[in-house]
């Protein structure tokens, strides 16, 4: 990779970014050897764009491909085929000191909790800050990003004594420590109550309208009608709608 390409991009672990997939695959191998092998398709054929303050819903059945394609756009795996560009540069590209570059663009909050038990939220969260590169300013920056998310004083405190939907603001607050440009959100208000899931939409909002790219995957349909926001719906990993203003559900 031309080292004088990439920073230019990233500088400052924030540049605006546009994301462009083009004809991306990204394929499981199944049981099977020799002739007999069998293939899935996490995802096949995915052609999109997403543009810097854009705000999309992701949207489909389970195993329809949306954590597959979060991965995807992140760099966290490559395609198998077909290129996932970040402002032109091939992501799949990314190697060694550029890495962490490209880390710095993404804020991530997964599925799964990646809260370690045993350090307090503030010791979580510092350990992100520190892992995107700040070091004088983490503490202070871990104080703002709980304050964004409504946790301000919760640093002391541990996973276990928080409540399911103060644990999923801590894994939002771990996400923008760094202050990325790009915000990737794969089901961040599952097995939430009503009054939860509505703070988070509103918390993902106001991020956004601060200039923050939202994508996030989502069951939330009740949430996604009501926001109005482009809608990009998978099934059985191709992209069968990507509707602007749309409701869940919605392909044309």
């Amino acid at each position: 990779m031309d080292g004088r390409v990439v920073p230019s991009l990233l500088k400052d672990g924030g540049a605006m970014a546009e994301i462009r997939l083009e004809n991306v695959s990204k394929i499981y191998p199944l049981e099977g050897r020799g002739k007999n092998k069998r293939k899935h398709y996490a995802v096949r054929d995915i052609d999109l764009t997403v543009y810097q303050g854009e705000f999309v819903f992701l949207i489909g059945s389970s195993g329809a491909g949306k954590s597959t394609l979060l991965k995807l756009i992140s760099g966290e795996i490559r395609a198998d085929k077909g290129l996932v560009l970040l402002n032109g540069v091939n992501v799949g590209r990314f190697f060694g000191p550029w890495r962490s570059h490209l880390s710095k663009t993404f804020g991530i909050v997964s599925q799964q909790s990646l809260l370690i038990r045993k350090r307090t939220i503030q010791e979580n969260l510092l350990l992100a800050a520190r892992a995107g590169g700040l070091r004088r300013e983490a503490e202070e920056t871990v104080e703002k990003a709980l304050g964004i998310v409504g946790l301000k004083g919760a640093g002391s405190h541990y996973p276990v004594e928080l409540s399911l939907g103060e644990c999923r603001r801590a894994e939002l607050a771990r996400a923008l420590v760094i202050s990325p440009s790009i915000l990737l959100v794969d089901e961040l208000t599952a097995n939430l109550d009503d009054d939860n899931i509505w703070d988070m939409m509103q918390l993902l909002n106001d991020l956004n309208a601060r200039g923050t790219t939202v994508i996030m995957a989502t069951h939330a349909s009740q949430y996604v009608n009501i926001m109005r926001r482009r809608v990009v719906t998978l099934s059985d990993g191709r992209l069968v709608g990507d509707v602007r203003n749309g409701k869940y559900g919605d392909i044309v």
